[in-house]
This record gives structure tokens, C-alpha cells and sequence, in this order.
């Protein structure tokens, strides 16, 4: 069984979500997002997945989310998925990726929805 997590070592939530998934007793693929940004196809994927738009994964806190002026609903899905892959600060985090599904996982506990055992 594979489980992947997006995270950010910075992040508490992120911390927490990796501390959880290996309490499960699962050793997750750990992708530093920030470091290695997803791809278009797999945040795409990922979106799809979660059953989000892109607008709803979009992270405002500690980005560049105003500056680049994305609270403007004139931007389309594309170009927001865009905008997230030139600046991953602004994927929300942590998404984890398991057989069961995939989940933005704020709050923490939304991970026990695909977590093993859950």
C-alpha cells in the first residue's frame, strides 16, 4: 500500500498529518512540494480526486495570493493551476494520496477518512 503526502516541514498541520499516516503504521512517500513542485497532469489528478477546483486548494496565507490578485474570479481553473505550479506556496497543504483516496487533510483529521484501519 502506498501513501503519499504533499508536505511542508514548515507546516504544523503537515507535521501532524505525516505523524498520523506513520501511526497508522504506513511509511509514506514524503514529497517536500514546495522542493518538488507536482507536475500540471498531477495536480490536475490530485484536484479530481479531492473533488476540488483549483480556487478551492488555492493557499492565500503566506503567498503570493494578493500580489498576483487571485481573489479576481477572472481567472480560470487553468490559469489558477497555472499560477500554483510557477508558485507552490500557494497549494494549500497537506494533500495525502492513499488506495482509498486523496484529501486535503485541514484539519489533520480529514487523513483518518483514507488512512488504514479508518
Amino acid at each position: 500500500m502506498t501513501i503519499t503526502i504533499y508536505h511542508n516541514p514548515a507546516c504544523g498541520t503537515s507535521r501532524n498529518v505525516l505523524a498520523m499516516i506513520r501511526q497508522s503504521g504506513v511509511e509514506p512517500v514524503v514529497i517536500e512540494y514546495l522542493k518538488n513542485p507536482p507536475s500540471r497532469e498531477k495536480l490536475v489528478s490530485l484536484l479530481k480526486a479531492m473533488g476540488m477546483t483549483a480556487r478551492q486548494l488555492l493557499r492565500q496565507k503566506g503567498t503570493p495570493y494578493d500580489e498576483l490578485g487571485l481573489s479576481d474570479p477572472k481567472w480560470t481553473e487553468d490559469q489558477l493551476i497555472d499560477f500554483m505550479i510557477s508558485h507552490p506556496k500557494l497549494i494549500e497543504r497537506p494533500i495525502v494520496e492513499a488506495p482509498k483516496g486523496a484529501r486535503l487533510c485541514r484539519p489533520a483529521e480529514k487523513a483518518l477518512e483514507i488512512l488504514p484501519g479508518a
